[in-house]
């Protein structure tokens, strides 16, 4: 295919083809047809569905792919994807959740206990220490 026709895609056209008897990828903003190659990939079928109708870039350089296998793509390519259809990536932020005190224990009375406990710990330690060194002289 020369590089004068190439087809341009939509995200939209590109998830379409989301099955083991059409399947589609978008990787590093190019398209390819895999659904030849569904049978023969290493990582099974399910790995290549899954990753359909996104972009499957992350997906597919997480795994470290060999150069043989980077070269095997050529074979599948069908054209490029419209960037702009792609939605972009936002930051996952979790959601603010309210500090949880399940027995409504006032908040100063736990932070005292969290300084309290330890020092009678480490106190009674002491105090047992010293009680069995003058019992042994």
């Amino acid at each position: 295919m020369s590089n004068d026709n190439k087809k341009v895609f939509t995200l939209e056209e590109v998830a379409k083809h989301n099955s083991k008897d059409d399947c589609w990828l978008i990787i590093g903003g190019k398209v390819y047809n895999v659904s030849k190659f569904l049978e023969d990939h290493p990582g099974g079928d399910d790995v290549l569905l899954s990753s359909t109708g996104k972009d499957a870039t992350d997906d597919f350089e997480d795994v470290g792919h060999s150069t043989t296998a980077r070269a095997m793509m050529d074979e599948y390519y069908v054209g490029d994807i419209d960037t702009s259809t792609i939605p972009a990536r936002t930051k996952y932020v979790p959601p603010k959740q309210p500090h949880y005190n399940q027995d409504k224990t006032p908040e100063f009375i736990i932070k005292i206990l969290q300084f309290l406990v330890p020092l009678a710990i480490l106190g009674l330690a002491v105090a047992i220490r010293i009680y069995t060194k003058s019992e042994s002289a």
